[in-house]
Order: structure tokens, then C-alpha cells, then sequence
């Protein structure tokens, strides 16, 4: 079939890297326009769009699909009489008058179990959730929020230790392969597209900084799974002496539960901290302004007190001020 690919981050190329080895021929890419990155703010090609290109494929990168630059895309979609158009973290809602101009549509790999998790964050917000299994789905697109008709899914354990980019790095190897079926599928008029029970939808709001916040009065695995899902972006944070403290994937240490919440106590093999439950034990954090570190390598520079507390307020400077 004619192949028309929409994607953008890392997680988009096992699919399309699939599609190209296939017997389909990918016959345009749509992926985003080239971002600023690194200190210098230089100009970077999305990852599908670098592999599209030097595989010699016709890419676009417009800003919108909207206003005039969306009627021009909207054109050279039509140009590429794409029998399907398949859709892998593209980043941007496809207009209703082109959803129907692919003959079997627009079929997305979306990363939940679907009707769970509808929208821009379901890897992370399953894991947040707690979740003990979770999978990827090939749908239909439709106008509604992810709400088009399933044509197939996979499962996934999701294991303790996952981290979101963990996760997501595992349903994008194994939710190529079941693209590529679902296409076979739909060329030999075999696919028998399921309705999504709209009852049973949860929804998976895109993460902010503030997801990442870290509340120590929360219950200890609570703690352990934001961290984990919002690994490695937007990342968990909290304050050490008033300052910007990142956090890694922690440990919960059950037989700990002497420490306040936010609470510190560090040795020379680790750093633990109290929790609404038991401590926990940092791995890696990274201090205001320095990189990743183990966390008993920053206690041993940091010498915090102990008694600290972790997003507790920044001490009153005694510099004399106010006495009299």
C-alpha cells in the first residue's frame, strides 16, 4: 500500500523505520518543524524527520495544519493518493477534511489500552496511576480525542522499576510489528475494527513542571511511581535549602519509617528520606546548576544537616537585618 507516515520523536522511528524495510511503499512524511536545542539554540530535524531524509523520502515540516501553510499541506497530502496515512506521536490534531482522504484513513499507534488513557500522556499517567499492565493500540482517527474504532493491541507488564521512557521505548519496539499487521489486515479487507466503549474512557492530559513536584507527605510507592512517570520528562523536582533539586527513580525502604515527611538522613552508602509512609532512598539527583549524580556522591560534597528537609523553605539569611 501507499504509505503516508506522520511522526516526530524517537519513539515514532521503529515504525517508521518498519514501514520503510516493508513491502509498502512510504510515499510522503509529515513530522514537526525543526526546534532550538542545546546552548547554542541551533536548529534540530526531528528524529523521523533525519531518518526520513536520508532515506531519501518526501518530508514536510509544517509549523500548523492550519491557515494557508495547512491548505498547502493539505494539497500535497491529496497529491500523494496515500492508501493509509499511519500516525506515531506526530504532535498535532489532523483537520477533519483530511481524515478521510487516505481510502482507509489515518491509523495511530497509540500507547494505552485504549478507551484508557485518551490523549497526549498515557505511558506517564498509567504509571502514575499505578498501573500493572498497560499496552499499545492502532486506531482509527476520528474528530473525537482518541476515541476512533480499534483495529488491534499488544499488552505490557508494567514492572516496578519502569520509568515512562522505559515504557515507551518498549511499546514503540513491540507496536511496529503490530502496525505492520494491522496493515496487512486492512489490505486483504480482513481488519475488523472494534467501537470503543466510551464509558470506560479515562484521560491522560499532556504533563507539566508541576506533575513533576514531588509532595513528601504522600505515601512512599506514591512518591516512587510520579517520579517514575514522569522520567525522564518533565522530570521530579522538590527544593534542598530553598534551591532547585531534581530527582531520579528512588527506592521505598519499608523498615524506615522514622523519618519525618521531606525529611533527610544521609550516611556514606546512602540518602534517605521520610515519606507520608516509609523513607525512601535517592538514586540519582542533579543539585541547582549541576549534573546528574548518585546521591550518596552529592551528600558526601553537600554535607546536609541532619533534620534537613527536602522542599522545605530557604533559611532566613542572618545578615542583621530587621534588629534593633
Amino acid at each position: 500500500m501507499r504509505v503516508l507516515f506522520a511522526g516526530t520523536p524517537e519513539v515514532s522511528l521503529p515504525t517508521l523505520e518498519a514501514l520503510i524495510a516493508s513491502e509498502h511503499d512510504v510515499v510522503g512524511v509529515l513530522t514537526r518543524a525543526d526546534a532550538r536545542r542545546g546552548r547554542g539554540r541551533t536548529l534540530h530535524p526531528s528524529p523521523v524527520a533525519a531518518v526520513a531524509r536520508q532515506a531519501g523520502l518526501d518530508v514536510r515540516t509544517p509549523a500548523t495544519l492550519r491557515g494557508e501553510e495547512g491548505q498547502e499541506v493539505g494539497d500535497w497530502v491529496r497529491s500523494l493518493k496515500a492508501d493509509v496515512a499511519v500516525v506515531v506521536a506526530y504532535g498535532r490534531l489532523v483537520p477533519a477534511d483530511l481524515l478521510d482522504v487516505p481510502e482507509h484513513g489515518w491509523l495511530n499507534l497509540h500507547f494505552s489500552l485504549l478507551p484508557a488513557w485518551r490523549g497526549a500522556a498515557p505511558v506517564q499517567r498509567a504509571i502514575i496511576a499505578g498501573e500493572e499492565v498497560t499496552g499499545a493500540c492502532v486506531f482509527r482517527l476520528e474528530e473525537g480525542l482518541d476515541t476512533g474504532p480499534v483495529y488491534g493491541r499488544i499488552t505490557e507488564a508494567i514492572s516496578t522499576t519502569d520509568t515512562s521512557g522505559d515504557l515507551l521505548e518498549r511499546l514503540a519496539r513491540d507496536g511496529a510489528p503490530l502496525v505492520l499487521d494491522v496493515l496487512r489486515s486492512v489490505e486483504d479487507g480482513n481488519a475488523h475494527p472494534e467501537p470503543q466503549d466510551d464509558t470506560l474512557a479515562t484521560l491522560a492530559p499532556m504533563l507539566s513542571a508541576a506533575d513533576g513536584l514531588v509532595r513528601w507527605d504522600d505515601p512512599a510507592l506514591t512518591i516512587d511511581r510520579r517520579i517514575r512517570g514522569v522520567c525522564p520528562a518533565p522530570g521530579a523536582h522538590t527544593t534542598y535549602l530553598g534551591a532547585r533539586f531534581r530527582l531520579g527513580p528512588v527506592t521505598p525502604v519499608p523498615e524506615v519509617t522514622d523519618l519525618l515527611p521531606g525529611q533527610l538522613r544521609a550516611t556514606k552508602r546512602e540518602v534517605l528520606v521520610g515519606t507520608g509512609g516509609c523513607a525512601i532512598r535517592l538514586g540519582q539527583v542533579a543539585p541547582a546548576g549541576r549534573s546528574w549524580m548518585p546521591a550518596d556522591a552529592w551528600a558526601r560534597g553537600a554535607r546536609p544537616e541532619m533534620g534537613t528537609v527536602l522542599g522545605a523553605p530557604a533559611p532566613a539569611s542572618d545578615d542583621g537585618e530587621g534588629t534593633v
